[in-house]
């Protein structure tokens, strides 16, 4: 499976989600603009995408919910390490009340892999970031790997959306 972002205008992307109803497709924002996702097992219609290949998927993203992007930059020999230590990591949360989806995305032309969840709103995602889950889920801290090892390219950063129709 393979997903592909796109970033420009809500109403823009709106209509080319629009143009591909049998497509799965979502818009989403935030105060920076507007994202939309194509996840498919075929190539995208996007001009420009960011192209990941999905490693791991657990539920369906639908046209609600509120998203988080942990978007983590990895050298190329910290890859097998960093896919090993974060592998089956969606269905430790699986269960996690709130949430919709989990994809682990591994770039396919960049060194960013992204960490995607989809949550019913952004209450249900605060509670799980403040469980012992999210410590031993969503940071180094627990995983296996020695801060030492210089697997990361750049510092880790979050993006969040709300998806809306």
């Amino acid at each position: 499976m393979n997903m592909y972002m796109t970033a420009g205008t809500f109403d823009f992307l709106k209509k080319m989600e629009g143009k591909y109803p049998n497509e799965k497709m979502v818009t989403m924002v935030n105060e920076n603009g507007a994202l939309l996702l194509h996840e498919t097992m075929e190539e995208s219609e996007f001009k420009e995408p960011r192209r990941y290949e999905v490693l791991e998927s657990i539920g369906e993203i639908k046209n609600e919910g509120f998203v988080v992007l942990n978007n983590i930059a990895v050298t190329d020999e910290g890859r097998p390490l960093f896919e090993h230590q974060f592998k089956n990591r969606g269905q430790k949360i699986q269960n996690v009340p709130g949430l919709i989806a989990f994809r682990s995305l591994r770039p396919k032309s960049s060194n960013t892999y992204v960490i995607l969840t989809v949550w019913e709103n952004e209450i249900y995602y605060q509670k799980w970031q403040n469980s012992d889950l999210f410590i031993g889920v969503d940071t180094i801290k627990g995983t296996g790997i020695d801060a030492q090892q210089k697997i990361f390219a750049s510092a880790p950063y979050v993006s969040k959306y709300s998806i809306t129709k």
